[in-house]
């Protein structure tokens, strides 16, 4: 009872309901937020802090900035929204100004990729057929999906491609660059609510365990230092029985590809990948293949429960 009085103490005050309805549609940052709402940054602060301790919101530190997003589990903040009226001329001003903080971002994150040179898609560069790898992975997944993390994001394409069969799905890359242009690819699609990105390292994540049910990895390890460990804290956060699906580069010969695109591996082959995959708490559960100049494989592994691990 003490918690849920706090959740509403902390609601009911106009400008903290503006900034719940906001936040509910997308990550913003508080400079953002003080565009959209017309008031002080210290002001803002305020509210948000109150609505962090209070649970109604979550703060993902991004760099030197701070996004503010409406939590998966916060059922009061959706039951509060639901009794404002669409209608109300403040609330249509806010989601006006929140449509255009988010086109100018979207600008904004075109304009730094490609002027940093970042333009560049991996797949197309090494002659992959990206909408095979795509259909494939989809394939793989299950149908319906209630939590999906998605490591190392990129633009968010796969969270576009899982949104609609996915409750919730977070993406997460070291890149904030990425995540820009991630951020501008959802909010355009109106995808924000159910997709959402932060900024994490992937043999640390920011999560609980066992906390998805699934988690992708496409076309990430071949750059990782160590794979098994990132392998590992993707099993993590995976829930016993869910599904973990690799997408990345079978062995080739190709060494130029090491310098002239800073791969760290030459692909992998299935003994190795279901070694790691193992020590992980997962099972191989399917191989694909995917032809082209560079054949691509595509590891479907179940994390199995704690009982079999024990017996094993």
């Amino acid at each position: 009872m003490d918690a849920l009085l706090s959740q509403l103490r902390a609601a009911a005050e106009p400008t903290r309901l503006r900034l719940l309805a906001l936040c509910a549609r997308g990550a913003f940052c508080v400079t953002e937020l003080c565009a959209v709402l017309g008031q002080s940054q210290p002001r803002l602060s305020r509210h948000l802090k109150l609505l962090t301790e209070a649970g109604l919101l979550e703060r993902i530190p991004e760099g030197p900035n701070a996004y503010f997003q409406v939590p998966a589990g916060a059922g009061l903040v959706r039951i509060l929204l639901a009794r404002l009226p669409e209608e109300e001329p403040v609330l249509q001003s806010d989601r006006r100004q929140a449509a255009r903080i988010a086109a100018e971002r979207a600008r904004a994150a075109s304009d730094a990729f490609q002027r940093d040179g970042m333009d560049w898609d991996e797949m197309r560069a090494l002659g992959l057929d990206a909408g095979a790898i795509e259909a494939a992975l989809l394939e793989a997944l299950p149908p319906h999906i209630d939590t999906l993390l998605d490591i190392g994001t990129g633009t968010g394409r796969l969270l576009e491609l899982v949104a609609e069969r996915t409750r919730r799905a977070l993406g997460v890359d070291a890149s904030r660059e990425m995540l820009a242009l991630a951020r501008a690819r959802l909010s355009e699609r109106g995808l924000a609510e159910r997709c959402t990105v932060r900024q994490a390292d992937m043999y640390r994540l920011p999560l609980a365990d066992g906390s998805f049910d699934a988690v992708t990895l496409q076309m990430v390890l071949h750059y990782a230092e160590e794979p098994q460990a990132a392998l590992a804290e993707a099993a993590r956060v995976l829930r016993p029985g869910g599904t973990l699906l690799v997408a990345d580069l079978a062995p080739h010969g190709e060494a130029a590809l090491l310098d002239r695109y800073v791969h760290r591996w030459p692909g992998f082959d299935d003994a190795e990948m279901a070694g790691w995959l193992g020590e992980a708490g997962c099972a191989i559960a399917s191989v694909g293949d995917i032809g082209g100049p560079l054949r691509v494989r595509i590891w479907r592994a179940e994390k199995l429960p704690a009982h079999a691990l024990s017996n094993a």
